[in-house]
């Protein structure tokens, strides 16, 4: 079932794509599923990992725990590095955004970056989307290995952030090759599935210990993609109504599959 669920993640990335393709209301679209994440995201993490991992890890082993947490933010961090901000790709910045006057406007519209460094910002987003993918995708295999629900769930809230980073790879390659830009879409969508696979591999081998530890390494990952990535760009949208209204629904998405435990 974890190979499963860490296909679908790479299904979600593809969904971003066709939503540049065929979508007339992409920002909503892109609006509602981060804010879906970020309820189902922040719930996964204070009703079902943390208290899987106080049970995994007891006392003299919470420093272990908090270490590899600590690590799953930084590796995102580290390979967000190359990701650029979706809003800065098509050359419109919060700032730009929520200026009050031409003066304003003026100081903070930021220059039109050319098809060559789009492109370019394309295929390196999607080398870092495809080792950062191929963590995650290790991740999650190793939490549905725990609970095939969990892992479904986690699997929902990571798959719903993959589609914005879908939409932001597809559209700066729009310029290129269409056999070179359907070969890096199909990279990055089978990573979290070869990452999947290469964690059911050497699996049988790892303690309980070092799956708990990868589990705590996918609960520091969440922690970033929530408080860095999620909740900065939520603060940013205007329509906040649309952003309270899918943090609400991810919210119920946990609690109802909570009630069938």
């Amino acid at each position: 079932m974890g190979i499963v669920i860490t296909f679908a993640l790479g299904v979600f990335l593809l969904l971003g794509a066709a939503v540049v393709i065929l979508a007339k209301h992409k920002k909503r679209i892109e609006q509602l599923s981060i804010a879906i994440a970020f309820g189902t995201m922040v719930m996964l993490a204070a009703i079902e990992l943390i208290p899987e991992i106080f049970e995994t890890f007891h006392d003299s082993g919470l420093i272990l725990a908090a270490a590899f947490v600590l690590a799953g933010v930084v590796v995102l961090k580290l390979l967000d590095h190359f990701i650029p901000d979706h809003e800065h790709v098509h050359g419109h910045g919060h700032s730009h955004e929520h200026a009050h006057d031409q003066i304003q406007v003026t100081e903070h519209t930021e220059e039109e970056p050319t098809e060559g460094n789009v492109i370019h910002i394309g295929i390196i987003s999607a080398v870092a989307i495809i080792l950062h993918n191929i963590v995650e995708g290790m991740a999650v295999y190793s939490i549905a290995s725990e609970s095939v629900k969990i892992g479904i769930l986690v699997g929902l809230g990571v798959g719903l952030h993959n589609i914005p980073m879908g939409m932001l790879v597809y559209s700066t390659l729009k310029e290129e090759a269409r056999g070179k830009r359907f070969l890096i879409m199909g990279m990055a969508a089978v990573s979290t599935l070869f990452g999947g696979i290469l964690m059911a591999l050497i699996s049988p081998v790892l303690s309980e210990t070092v799956i708990g530890c990868l589990i705590c390494l996918a609960l520091g990952m969440l922690i970033y993609i929530i408080f860095f990535e999620l909740l900065p760009h939520l603060f940013h949208c205007r329509n906040r109504w649309l952003s309270v209204a899918g943090t609400l629904l991810g919210i119920l998405i946990i609690l109802i599959s909570s009630l069938f435990e």
